[in-house]
């Protein structure tokens, strides 16, 4: 069932979201050579506990972080660990914050340093695939319209959308009805109305939209290994049109 939140719900889901988005800021200013994907996910944890936020991921469905990492071939659910992000990486980052029992969540991919030619062409595809989908949240339109749009975009750039995971409804659960696929046929599923609020996130791949899990259960990969960005913001639907609500 989709739930349609009141303006008052969607005024607490800004709060939550612009916790995410000042974490995600900050992550994107302190990714640098060197620094472990744990002390980035300490970092996460602590300053969303600082803005008066709580930690979305940690504990949900067994998940171990407060922080999604996912580096070059890594697609989404990336545990933070020792590991060292290193020159010419791209990172993504997903983060997830509950303020007085609503949710925000978003996502970015960021360059470590000097990244190649290709690895910034497949941040800016996947970024603009976003932007682009968001432009279709309109009150009228049907949810695959987002999705197309999504899909076409990026496969005029010769990349591929991941099928295993999609976007979601949020509000006071993080993941609600409806499903929000990158990819679909046009004018097809349900009518989009004033009060929905969506998490779109286009996962892009450089080659094969194929996915693999590894062992620990969590991190998903390219099948092929080529690279893979992650972009993500809450979106309501409002009267005057989509408000990205997970920016500062």
């Amino acid at each position: 069932m989709i739930i349609l939140k009141a303006r008052w719900e969607i005024q607490k889901m800004r709060k939550s979201n612009a916790i995410v988005a000042q974490v995600l800021e900050r992550l994107k200013e302190i990714t640098k050579p060197g620094i472990t994907t744990l002390e980035l996910d300490r970092f996460a944890e602590e300053l969303c506990i600082k803005k008066g936020g709580k930690p979305a991921f940690k504990g949900y469905m067994g998940y171990p972080s407060s922080l999604c990492v996912s580096i070059n071939e890594e697609v989404v659910h990336g545990i933070p660990s020792k590991r060292r992000v290193r020159e010419g990486d791209i990172v993504s980052f997903d983060f997830g914050v509950v303020y007085d029992g609503y949710y925000g969540d978003a996502a970015i991919t960021v360059p470590v340093g000097e990244v190649s030619e290709r690895a910034e062409r497949l941040l800016r595809v996947t970024q603009q695939a976003l932007y682009k989908g968001v432009e279709k949240a309109q009150a009228g339109n049907r949810l695959y319209d987002i999705s197309a749009t999504i899909q076409n975009y990026v496969e005029k750039y010769g990349y591929s959308v991941v099928r295993q995971f999609v976007g979601h409804g949020i509000g006071r659960s993080l993941h609600e009805d409806p499903q929000v696929p990158n990819f679909g046929k046009p004018g097809q599923g349900p009518r989009l109305k004033e009060g929905m609020v969506l998490a779109i996130e286009p996962m892009v791949n450089e080659g094969t939209y194929e996915v693999e899990i590894l062992p620990d259960g969590w991190t998903a990969v390219t099948k092929d290994r080529k690279l893979s960005a992650h972009f993500e913001h809450t979106v309501a639907i409002t009267e005057n049109g989509p408000e990205i609500l997970s920016i500062i």
